[in-house]
């Protein structure tokens, strides 16, 4: 007997991408049927959320994978990529303008900028897509979108007339916009996938939130959030914004970039249930015996409505599994997800393998194996 199982996880963030859990994961399943109990066929789904990996998750799916380099978050050439399928360009803040390129990994919380970006969406929109899907996790800067702006016609001045750069430290100098977007942006659907439902300012917006992560101290918090509020009122004053759009759930999204995604006319969806949608996650389960999926980290988060949480309630009528760098679930918790159980690599090794690429592959091949006796009840290699 074959058993058919989908492999469909999130990266373990620090550790491996999604396609290297899949891969790790598969060749531990593959183990199976020496002794003549079945054998198991794996189907690799790499997942994400419209955070970082997006685009790697789109290219593991049959997007092509297109090359830009951009102008990173503090002024460096980056290498990033775009995602193209023909109809719809996946483009991905992370990449391009996100923590993961920032120069040495030093935080930039006043000067880090949206720019880069906002030049990535503009070279997809060279490859004629009916459609853009902006993937906003990840983000280094809180710029309000003012970087990713500039890069798609707009110019910020001050009240002297000077050019300012897209930057947090430039938001209290803002005082007039001109220029206009490019006309590229006509005709095209703009998707905003971001399961962040943050205002752009205020005690629950991007500065108060996410600034912290970013490296701002309380002091520069305040300063961001106050540039915040000046940005939003200029652009409203100006015709840009239409009043309260600040206030809208997910205006705070990537430290404000999801502000301007909203300016541009940008429709909101559920980051993890679009990347389902767009992989084609239901037509691939229903041909599956067992699901699997997981992320880095297994909690009160994921309850909330992460990607695994996502996988999950769209697998019912299966059994579903998760692994995990580690899991702060307790074991009745499961049931909320409808989890038949649940693995990390926590309780199989007393090292931190959450840095360890090589450690963190060999606990998921070994886990793989586990499951094949544990849930599919299928002898091990």
């Amino acid at each position: 007997m074959t058993r058919t199982v989908l492999i469909a996880p999130d990266k373990f963030k620090g550790s491996l991408t999604a396609a290297e859990v899949a891969v790790a994961l598969a060749a531990g399943l593959r183990s199976a049927g020496s002794d003549g109990s079945g054998t198991v066929h794996c189907e690799l789904l790499p997942l994400a959320d419209g955070g970082d990996g997006s685009v790697d998750a789109a290219v593991a799916s049959g997007f092509c994978r297109h090359s830009v380099t951009v102008t990173g978050p503090t002024g460096q050439s980056v290498h990033a990529t775009v995602a193209f399928d023909g109809v719809t360009a996946v483009v991905e803040v992370a990449n391009t303008c996100g923590l993961a390129v920032l120069p040495g990994s030093a935080l930039a919380p006043l000067d880090a900028s949206s720019r880069g970006f906002g030049q990535a969406v503009r070279f997809a929109l060279t490859l004629g897509p009916s459609r853009v899907v902006l993937a906003l996790g990840g983000s280094s800067s809180t710029d309000g979108g003012m970087g990713m702006l500039t890069a798609l016609g707009l110019e910020f001045l001050d009240n002297s007339g000077s050019l300012l750069e897209g930057t947090g430290r430039s938001l209290p100098r803002l005082h007039s916009v001109t220029g206009s977007l490019i006309p590229e942006l006509d005709g095209v659907e703009l998707i905003l996938a971001t399961d962040v439902h943050n205002p752009l300012h205020g005690p629950t917006g991007a500065a108060a939130v996410f600034g912290p992560q970013k490296g701002a101290t309380p002091a520069e918090v305040s300063t961001l959030d106050a540039g915040l509020v000046h940005f939003a009122s200029v652009l409203t004053d100006a015709g840009l914004a239409d009043p309260g759009l600040a206030h809208h759930p997910g205006a705070g999204s990537a430290g404000g970039i999801g502000f301007a995604c909203l300016l541009l006319g940008a429709e909101q969806v559920s980051g993890a249930d679009y990347f389902l949608d767009l992989l084609d996650f239901d037509t691939r389960k229903d041909a599956c015996d067992l699901v699997i999926t997981g992320e880095g980290s297994i909690d009160e988060q994921t309850l909330a409505g992460k990607l695994p949480a996502a996988v999950a309630r769209r697998s019912l009528g299966r059994p579903i599994v998760a692994v995990a760098g580690r899991s702060l679930l307790a074991r009745e918790q499961w049931a909320e997800m409808s989890l038949t159980s649940v693995y990390a690599l926590t309780d199989y090794t007393d090292r931190d393998s959450s840095k360890d690429p090589g450690l963190s592959a060999e606990l998921l091949r070994f886990i793989g194996r586990e499951i094949i006796e544990d849930v599919l009840g299928m002898a091990r290699a």
